[in-house]
């Protein structure tokens, strides 16, 4: 009896097990995490290619004449006065065209994204400009009768001056602090150094209306050098692919006044080698301006951190 009572209870536990190994489970599958969000894809070098255009804020030279030296013991009144009238006839202001120009280069630079909305940066560039020259003319008609306290109308100078400016390259190396509006779209502002070769020329000619007895004059002088100076703009920039971006941007720039002389003008008594004057030609001019172009970089992504790969 009592065997058949264990054989009962040995199936009864083995029926149990049975069904307990049937019924569904509740415990589900492992929970991951969520995934790593993605590097910031702005961080890292890049390059690019732009073009635009440029026009000038300030379009005028300035032509300051003086008489150096006058022959005084050895001329008359009349011809102590050509010095005074050929400064006078020969100085101004001039002003020519805005010197606008289509612009054209390359630019290279690094990006550093953080935050997650902000992207700071440095980046250089280069362009080339065509068509940028200025150039003016002026005339002038002085009586000497202002300087000798003679009869007005009678005795003259005349002069003639022409200039010429030009802005043949511009260059820049500037920081960028931007923010993202979207993943893809950046507002920033720049700022820093502006570096550009520019040149000016003036030729200047003059003589007595009617001729009293002196030769007339001419002169003339060049600048040309790379000038360093500043600038200073904003843009907008769009990764519109992986690792491509289109930018749109404004740029002021102020190189500075130059400031040259001309070669001094001279007249002698004609017929020999008596000197009359000596006048200096002092020239100044400012280059600043203004800069609207689209450009397109490639990005590199090697300063970029390396993706986080989740390990289960």
């Amino acid at each position: 009896m009592k065997k058949i009572a264990l054989s009962v209870a040995a199936l009864a536990v083995s029926a149990g097990a049975a069904l307990a190994a049937d019924l569904p489970s509740r415990k589900g599958p492992p929970v991951l995490p969520p995934p790593p969000p993605p590097p910031p894809m702005w961080t890292g070098f890049y390059v690019g290619l732009n073009a635009g255009g440029t026009w000038a804020n300030s379009n005028t030279t300035t032509i300051a004449s003086a008489p150096a030296f006058i022959n005084a013991p050895a001329l008359s009144v009349l011809g102590q006065s050509y010095g005074p009238a050929a400064a006078l006839a020969t100085s101004g202001v001039l002003s020519s065209g805005n010197g606008g120009g289509f612009i054209g280069g390359g630019q290279i630079g690094y990006n550093y994204q953080f935050y997650n909305n902000f992207v700071a940066g440095i980046e250089a560039d280069i362009q080339g400009i065509a068509s940028s020259s200025q150039t003016a003319r002026s005339a002038g008609l002085v009586d000497r009768a202002l300087f000798t306290g003679g009869a007005l109308g009678v005795n003259f100078v005349s002069g003639a001056t022409a200039v010429s400016r030009n802005l043949d390259y511009i260059g820049t190396v500037r920081g960028r602090l931007g923010w993202l509006f979207t993943p893809t779209l950046l507002l920033y502002g720049t700022g820093g150094l502006a570096y550009g070769g520019v040149s000016s020329n003036v030729a200047i000619v003059g003589g007595q209306v009617p001729n009293t007895g002196s030769t007339d004059f001419a002169t003339g002088g060049a600048f040309s050098d790379t000038r360093v100076g500043w600038t200073a703009g904003g843009g907008l920039e769009w990764m519109f692919m992986p690792n491509w971006s289109a930018k749109v941007e404004y740029l002021y720039y102020d190189l500075g006044t130059v400031t040259y002389n001309a070669a001094p003008s001279v007249t002698v008594l004609t017929g020999t080698n008596t000197l009359n004057f000596v006048n200096a030609h002092q020239v100044s001019t400012r280059f600043n301006g203004n800069i609207v172009r689209a450009g397109v970089n490639y990005h590199f992504n090697w300063g970029a951190p390396a993706p986080v790969v989740a390990k289960y």
